[in-house]
């Protein structure tokens, strides 16, 4: 009966080691990663997370023309706007040139022209809107509003049309930036 105990009591320990040693671990990987993947970029009305590695940044770093249909199919930019107030926000989403990236990739002459570049915006269950980035006005990409203490889901992709002038394979860069502006 004492040896039972005995072994029943280490065991247990042992067990409760074991346990520990893979669920602290399991936790702060889960966490790093979930910081990572959910960046903030809110206002004083509303609350804007970004949910992957390159947050509100959009690289095209290599010339592969596709159509839409594989275009729509390509690298998606996703982010959640929540309105925090008790009325309605309106807002705009637009890209914006990322200076920084591109001086520090020293490609400001080898860039993608904007004929060449075609996005797509899809909010939550929508169709997605494909647009050529020269075409859009200061680039604003959407225009609507969010109601009190609601939220929506974007999704961005970019890509480089099929029926460019830019060789496949070239080095030429797009970098952008994701910008939600209140009005």
């Amino acid at each position: 009966m004492f040896n039972n105990r005995k072994e029943f009591r280490k065991n247990f320990i042992m067990i409760t080691i074991i346990l520990l040693l893979a669920t602290i671990p399991t936790y702060y990987i889960y966490n790093k990663f979930q910081v990572e993947r959910n960046l903030d970029y809110s206002s004083e009305s509303l609350e804007i997370s970004f949910h992957g590695k390159l947050g509100d940044k959009i690289n095209i770093t290599k010339v592969i023309p596709v159509t839409d249909s594989v275009g729509l199919a390509s690298n998606s930019y996703t982010f959640t706007i929540k309105n925090n107030l008790t009325e309605k926000v309106n807002y705009k989403i637009k890209l914006e040139d990322n200076n920084d990236l591109i001086k520090e990739d020293n490609c400001g002459e080898y860039k993608i022209d904007k004929e060449s570049i075609r996005v797509s915006i899809k909010e939550d269950n929508e169709e997605n809107k494909v647009y050529t980035l020269k075409d859009l006005e200061e680039q604003i990409i959407e225009i609507d509003s969010i109601g009190a203490l609601k939220e929506k889901n974007y999704t961005i992709r970019a890509w480089v049309e099929r029926d460019t002038y830019h060789p496949a394979g070239s080095n030429l860069h797009y970098h952008s930036l994701i910008k939600i502006i209140e009005e």
